[in-house]
């Protein structure tokens, strides 16, 4: 066994450096995907829409290199990719799969969230609103994935080792995130969550903000749906 720490160095680097460099790309190249999948969608949907109400806006919103927004009607679903890659604790499902067994190498994964927010949130700077984590994607070095996420989002790719990612597998993890979020609708909050407010909050409502406004203010999200099985 080679002791010597400048050899374990570049072994190391040759090894685990270069799989993290490789899925760092991966996962980069299939976000821009997403983006040229998500400007399509909301294209086509606009042209769809016109002819029923056009009141209903769709757009595309590109937030820069690692984020992206798609609006749709009155919500706003951001899609975010973490730059960093990760490795999945020895107790996590993956390490089950034929897939890692086969290559331990492949469990390292970028990281994809999608996130539902109120449309109105951003349009008013409302800064105090909360997002919900919806999904998220893991991409591995040769572009095999699975998906997190709540109802259809958990339920289409969450097997890992079976396909990579694609336009078509995108397509359809967009109009999931889609789907998910119009159904998932902005609840009246408790009245006692709401009962008490500050003059500062109301002050701020007719200018950059306003009282905290989320789809489930006081509701436990979480439990709702524990849909995030995989294999």
């Amino acid at each position: 066994m080679n002791t010597d720490p400048n050899a374990l160095i570049l072994s190391t680097l040759a090894q685990k450096s270069q799989v993290k460099l490789n899925v760092y790309n991966s996962t980069l190249e299939a976000f821009k995907s997403m983006k040229k999948v998500a400007r399509y969608l909301a294209g086509n949907f606009r042209k769809q829409l016109k002819s029923i109400d056009e009141r209903i806006v769709v757009e595309f919103k590109d937030q820069g290199p690692f984020q992206f927004g798609f609006k749709i009607a009155g919500d706003m679903i951001i899609f975010s990719m973490h730059t960093n890659v990760f490795e999945f604790d020895r107790k996590h499902a993956v390490w089950n799969t034929p897939l890692v067994k086969k290559d331990e190498f492949a469990s390292y994964s970028g990281m994809i969230h999608i996130y539902n927010f109120l449309a109105d949130s951003f349009k008013y700077n409302r800064f105090e609103d909360l997002g919900y984590l919806i999904g998220r994607i893991f991409i591995n070095k040769d572009g095999y994935f699975f998906v997190e996420g709540k109802r259809q989002l958990g339920v289409l790719f969450n097997i890992f080792g079976k396909e990579t990612i694609d336009k078509k597998n995108i397509r359809s993890i967009l109009q999931a995130a889609v789907l998910f979020s119009l159904d998932f609708d902005l609840l009246v909050p408790p009245y006692d969550k709401v009962a008490v407010a500050s003059v500062e909050q109301l002050q701020k409502k007719s200018s950059t903000s306003s009282v905290k406004t989320a789809k489930r203010l006081g509701f436990k999200f979480y439990e709702e749906d524990e849909n995030l099985s995989y294999l």
